[in-house]
């Protein structure tokens, strides 16, 4: 299973490089996102998979259990990543709205200073 999330991980991070390297604003915003998701991913196979372990309750006396924190660091940035990205999908779209452009080369102004 680990080995499956590795390369789950692995292509969510390559993605996420390549789309966060284009020139159109939308794209960038697309691979800050599966990068965020790619972290959690990380986040959750690095604390541990466990295949039958009972819930997070230490008072059952239970043999084993999963470990909140993980769970909670994710849940935590899941909501952190998502105001952050409808902040840059607002920032974007008010910037096509004044530039008429979402390429980062014509936002810059770049065509007259060759």
């Amino acid at each position: 299973m680990e080995i499956l999330m590795a390369i789950v991980i692995g292509f969510l991070f390559m993605s996420a490089v390549y789309l966060m390297l284009s020139k159109s604003l939308l794209r960038i915003i697309i691979g800050t996102g599966l990068l965020s998701h790619g972290a959690h991913l990380l986040i959750l196979s690095v604390s541990g998979l466990k295949d039958k372990a009972a819930a997070p309750l230490l008072g059952e006396h239970a043999k084993d259990y999963v470990d909140p924190l993980p769970q909670a660091l994710i849940l935590t940035a899941i909501v952190i990543s998502f105001g952050v990205t409808a902040f840059f999908l607002v920032l974007a779209y008010r910037a096509y709205q004044e530039l008429g452009t979402d390429n980062v080369d014509q936002m810059r102004g770049t065509e007259g200073n060759e």
